[in-house]
């Protein structure tokens, strides 16, 4: 009898299928692709990576920017917070709590992913009017303080770009990396205000964005002046748990 031997290839799977998908989803984490981009980093052939992209899609893994490119979706997100994986998510609700309790307001946390930012926890006011942005929700990076955040500290070129057709300018954001913190008023939405500060990863990169928003009547014309203390220390303190825990 002669036994034979079939090499495993640590690469794949097994699976066709499913570690063809998984190549679309490592790609995405560079950044947005078009298909013609994924074909090119995958090695898949056009039509089966433009029905995986699609499918992946329908299960919120894969999402579009608003130049159509296939970006990471946002059950990619949760699944990192359920899996305990994600570092970041581990504190930043306990910590949007707080600042949620000492400053009256709904708190959140945005990352970006291409062109849009998507809120990955929040701690929503308790009574009264309140900006409501449930985790998973994809908003613009052309407005609103986070967007502001997340775009103030990228390299010249893609700043440049993330600020065609948005409702602040360069000097806005020159301002905002001075100061440390941003502020919208009716920016994202009528009547909302909000104030925003940089999360850091051990690499000094703004990785994400912590968040207050409320009514323009109580946030007042000037929200920074009154909440820009307190977000700014969330962030800090966040920023100093991914360094002192990145090992």
């Amino acid at each position: 009898m002669r036994w034979h031997y079939q090499s495993v290839d640590k690469k794949n799977s097994g699976v066709g299928v499913l570690d063809k998908a998984v190549k679309i989803l490592a790609a995405l984490e560079s950044g947005p692709q078009s298909l013609s981009d994924l074909v090119s980093s995958t090695g898949i052939a056009r039509p089966t990576a433009h029905r995986l992209a699609v499918a992946l899609e329908h299960h919120r893994l894969v999402s579009r920017d608003f130049s159509g490119r296939f970006v990471l979706g946002s059950r990619s997100s949760e699944l990192a917070a359920a899996a305990g994986e994600d570092k970041l998510l581990a504190i930043g609700v306990p910590a949007l709590t707080t600042l949620r309790d000492a400053t009256s307001e709904s708190a959140q946390l945005y990352r970006r992913r291409g062109d849009l930012r998507i809120c990955v926890a929040t701690a929503e006011r308790l009574t009264g009017l309140r900006d409501s942005v449930p985790v998973g929700t994809a908003l613009t990076m052309q407005a609103g303080s986070a967007a502001q955040i997340l775009l103030a500290w990228e390299e010249p070129e893609k700043l440049h770009r993330g600020l065609i057709n948005a409702k602040f300018t360069a000097a806005n954001l020159s301002a905002v990396r001075r100061r440390g913190w941003a502020q919208s008023v009716g920016e994202r939405e009528a009547g909302v205000a909000s104030v925003s500060a940089p999360v850091r990863g051990p690499n000094n990169k703004v990785i994400a964005a912590v968040s207050i928003s409320g009514p323009i009547e109580r946030l007042s014309r000037q929200p920074g002046r009154i909440h820009a203390a307190a977000v700014v220390a969330t962030a800090a303190r966040l920023s100093d748990y991914l360094l002192k825990n990145s090992k």
